[in-house]
């Protein structure tokens, strides 16, 4: 069976095929922030980013009548469960539309799945998108009545590897306690607890460390000082495509702002080294979330290519629990393996229901 696997980040377009479980390619597209940022919103990038799918494609003599199956990382859609869900025009909609409040270019994977599904008579599945919702009640409480913190990070990646490492360990990932950082394009860091991920940073919501391309937390004075003289779109464009790094330098590429960094720039190398020190804080939350009994630090993304984060992060954080590095990333494979268990009929994919996993309290 053959497997069409997309996967959009927010610097990036990854690609892969299958056959069955065995890869005929797996290929990653890196797109400055200068390139995305012709595009007013993220929906309109799809053009831009199907092309890339099919030169792809056409690179690897691939002809795209020839898969089986479409399957999209997703997000940006009422809130789910964990677990590979049809890509319906429901899902589709909802996802377009950002009805779960936010706006992430992992949403392009089901748009883009939809749509070649759409022309070529297949299937199309999307697995643990960017939405999934865990979260204990209390990692949801703001101190406003009414004002929630949302689930959103990189469930795909993080899922993934905390199964992969509780195998290493002889055991199950429902039984074991994790901090699980991706770090990336985007940076997320999540309380993985008994198989839940029951609290963590919101990356593309304005919370957690800065990063290549997102604003991470601010005080909330300060937004509504820059919101005197800036337009709310241009805030809610950093939040996803234009903070952090690109703020400070124009860029998204990381390869660019470390050479900085090594040229002995004190700018790159001061907000380097506050990237490190603010995704070790997100680090010592989410320990305080687990109580303390942490079994493992797991650190993930295109960004532990670098030592110096991988040195900064165990400097600070070994001392709550081992730090275990996986550089990359294992999002493709989980795509393809979990949807060929259910063309095989060995497992059910969940269907969207258009309802948000949490609406609210009783007292609302």
């Amino acid at each position: 069976m053959r497997v069409l696997v997309i996967n959009p980040g927010s610097t990036s377009t990854k690609v892969s095929v299958f056959d069955d479980e065995t890869a005929l390619f797996t290929k990653s597209v890196f797109h400055d922030a200068p390139v995305l940022l012709q595009y007013r919103t993220t929906n309109d990038q799809l053009p831009f980013r199907k092309q890339v799918v099919l030169d792809l494609l056409a690179e690897h003599n691939i002809p795209i009548e020839s898969v089986d199956v479409f399957v999209g990382r997703g997000g940006c859609a009422c809130s789910q469960p964990e677990g590979v869900m049809v890509i319906d025009r429901a899902l589709y909609c909802d996802t377009r539309d950002d009805k779960g409040g936010s706006d992430h270019p992992a949403k392009l994977g089901v748009m883009m799945a939809y749509d070649f599904a759409l022309e070529y008579g297949r299937p199309a599945f999307t697995l643990n998108p960017t939405n999934v919702d865990e979260f204990d009640d209390a990692a949801r409480i703001t101190g406003i009545k009414g004002v929630y913190r949302r689930a959103q990070s990189h469930v795909l990646n993080q899922k993934g590897i905390a199964r992969l490492h509780a195998s290493k360990l002889g055991k199950k990932y429902e039984e074991c306690s994790f901090i699980v950082c991706h770090i990336d394009g985007g940076i997320t860091v999540a309380a993985h607890r008994n198989g839940r991920m029951i609290d963590g940073t919101e990356g593309a919501g304005g919370d957690g460390p800065f990063t290549p391309t997102r604003l991470g937390s601010i005080p909330v004075m300060e937004v509504a000082r820059y919101l005197e003289t800036h337009e709310p779109q241009e805030l809610e464009a950093m939040c996803s495509r234009s903070g952090g790094f690109v703020s400070h330098f124009g860029t998204s590429n990381a390869d660019t702002v470390h050479s900085l960094v090594l040229a002995g720039d004190e700018h790159a190398s001061l907000v380097w080294q506050t990237m490190i020190y603010q995704i070790c804080k997100s680090v010592g939350a989410m320990a305080t979330v687990l109580e303390g009994k942490v079994d493992a630090i797991l650190l993930t993304g295109g960004l532990v290519r670098f030592d110096d984060i991988i040195d900064g992060i165990r400097r600070r954080c070994e001392w709550i629990a081992p730090v275990s590095v996986y550089k990359g990333e294992v999002e493709q494979e989980e795509l393809c393996f979990e949807v060929l268990k259910v063309m095989r009929g060995e497992k059910k994919a969940n269907m969207y229901t258009g309802r948000p996993v949490f609406s609210g309290f009783s007292w609302d």
